[in-house]
């Protein structure tokens, strides 16, 4: 029965943001937009609490939306931690373990509309705005980014060049935001007015078109170096993205992974990703 309602939910909103297209394109298309950019997951839950809470350092504000940040203190370079959708920074508690054992100085931050961060609308340009003022106060050598973390890392780094990040890895990240819009369209069933409308918004929104949004293209001149590790198996975020990402980014190095998954928490990564900030 659940599995019946969850397919007949999509689809009833997709005829409702239809039917609201009859009279009020741009309503059907901000209330769908919203809609897509609601995480369902990605709060805190209480076996996350105390390893969170023990390293809250501020509160960064950016355009009204406050971003949590985190610390673990240590006397090496600066890494700074970027989680993906649905998610919070306790999903770095395994990687953090490898890093403070070398001594390395954690920040992390929780995306928004994530974790203790706020806003109840994640897009990945809000994300890239909050890292900015994160960066040029913590100075972090490295960035570490799982997911659409990586991908609003790379939007960051491709709207602030020389900003001293030397090296950034990111682990399953996609590569264009138009699938993803795609498969929301085809989920619920949202018709071609809708879908143009929802383009129009966009533009409105950030200046550009959505499929203009490609880290294949913000990649071409970064001076950064780069890591990308991605699981040949990752149902979330096909390798493919990583594999063009990696072919215009002339500084970067690609790892294939084989039955480690979209979240990428294994040792064998860690250690990789340790090898590589360490190179």
């Amino acid at each position: 029965m659940k599995k019946i309602f969850n397919q007949i939910l999509p689809k009833a909103y997709g005829l409702y943001y239809n039917t609201i297209a009859i009279f009020s394109k741009r309503k059907a298309a901000e209330m769908a937009f919203k809609l897509f950019c609601t995480p369902r997951k990605g709060q805190i839950m209480p076996h996350q609490k105390q390893f969170l809470d023990a390293a809250k350092s501020e509160i960064i504000e950016v355009d009204g939306v406050p971003f949590q940040v985190y610390n673990w203190q240590g006397k090496k370079d600066t890494v700074l931690l970027l989680h993906g959708w649905e998610s919070n920074s306790f999903r770095w508690k395994n990687l953090i373990s490898f890093l403070t054992k070398e001594d390395y100085n954690i920040i992390a931050i929780d995306a928004p509309a994530h974790g203790y961060s706020g806003s109840k609308t994640f897009t990945a340009v809000l994300y890239s705005d909050g890292i900015k003022p994160v960066v040029e106060k913590y100075k972090p050598k490295h960035i570490l980014a799982h997911s659409i973390g990586g991908m609003s890392a790379i939007y960051y780094n491709y709207n602030t060049p020389n900003n001293g990040v030397e090296n950034i890895v990111t682990l399953g990240s996609p590569s264009e935001f138009l699938p993803f819009i795609n498969s929301y369209r085809d989920i619920l069933g949202l018709n071609k007015f809708v879908m143009k409308a929802i383009g129009d918004y966009f533009f409105g929104l950030f200046g550009f078109q959505m499929h203009e949004f490609s880290t294949v293209k913000f990649v071409n001149d970064f001076k950064s170096k780069g890591l990308l590790i991605h699981d040949v198996y990752d149902k979330v975020t096909p390798v493919s993205g990583s594999e063009k990402v990696h072919e215009n980014w002339k500084g970067s190095k690609l790892i294939k992974t084989k039955g480690f998954g979209h979240s990428l928490h294994q040792d064998e990564v860690s250690e990789k990703i340790l090898a590589f900030i360490k190179s």
